[in-house]
């Protein structure tokens, strides 16, 4: 189990991270006008378990905090992140692997 639970929050740990940066890197890029990251990859990299550093990432670069797909979206998936994780990890202890 140990390896398991390792494993999950590495992947936590990178996902949240890359989101984190990539909310950053469009900010940087709105801000020159340069081409930007896709909405749909900034909720995307939410989804598959960035949603944290999503959240970070919107309000310390102040990045789609007004758009209200990412005011709902953003932090429906940390509540749903949690939720999974918590319930995997009761799964897991249950199955005393």
């Amino acid at each position: 189990m140990e390896t398991v639970i390792k494993s999950i929050i590495f992947y936590y740990a990178v996902i949240n991270i890359i989101a984190f940066f990539m909310f950053g890197s469009d900010k940087r890029k709105a801000k020159r006008s340069e081409w930007r990251i896709s909405e749909s990859s900034l909720i995307m990299v939410s989804v598959a378990g960035g949603a944290l550093g999503s959240l970070l990432g919107m309000q310390v670069f102040h990045h789609k905090i007004r758009k209200l797909k990412f005011q709902v979206l953003v932090p429906l998936m940390v509540i749903i992140h949690l939720a999974l994780v918590s319930a995997v990890y009761m799964w897991l202890s249950e199955l005393n692997i």
